[in-house]
């Protein structure tokens, strides 16, 4: 019997909390880059076959001048904006609750929460995430866009692991507690 589908956020953050800094730069990031390391990245991305993401996370990607790193899984950006699909990218404009119901009576892979924090922030309203998979890089940005919002709401998690890298980099995978 298949596992049933989850809804895993795999985000990186600031000691503070902070995704971007209040450029929106990621740069940060790059503090924790080490040739070889994806920081267990490549095997998460096997678990999953559906990606979520806002449209400001799907232009931020755009901007860095790569091939969409999505492209071989259904994709569906968050936007109020009606778009036509890109192959298997759909720009989706309506409750995001439907969506994730509609895709976990599906069989698959887990659907992966690529960011940002508007999406995520939507999604704990709904107490829609069910695993939490963050990586805290080794930096105070002091001011930023913060992943979690004043206003989200109480959720319990278990914590399921941690692990600590040579880089400084401190992974942590929590758990929905039901």
């Amino acid at each position: 019997m298949q596992e049933p589908r989850k809804v895993m956020l795999y985000i990186a953050m600031s000691l503070d909390g902070y995704i971007a800094d209040k450029e929106d730069d990621l740069s940060f990031l790059s503090l924790v880059e080490k040739e070889g390391e994806d920081y267990g990245y490549s095997e998460f991305i096997k678990t999953v076959d559906t990606v979520i993401m806002g449209r400001k996370t799907y232009d931020k990607v755009l901007s860095f001048g790569i091939h969409f790193p999505h492209s071989d899984k259904k994709t569906y950006i968050l936007t109020r904006t009606p778009r036509a699909s890109i192959g298997n990218t759909e720009f989706y404009t309506k409750d995001i609750s439907i969506l994730i119901h509609a895709i976990k009576a599906e069989k698959g892979k887990h659907i992966f929460i690529d960011g940002g924090a508007q999406l995520v922030s939507l999604l704990m309203k709904e107490k829609l995430i069910d695993e939490f998979v963050i990586s805290i890089i080794p930096i105070i940005l002091g001011d930023g866009i913060a992943l979690f919002k004043s206003q989200s709401p109480e959720i319990t998690l278990e914590l399921k692991s941690a692990i600590h890298f040579d880089s400084g980099l401190v992974q942590l995978r929590y758990f929905k507690v039901s």
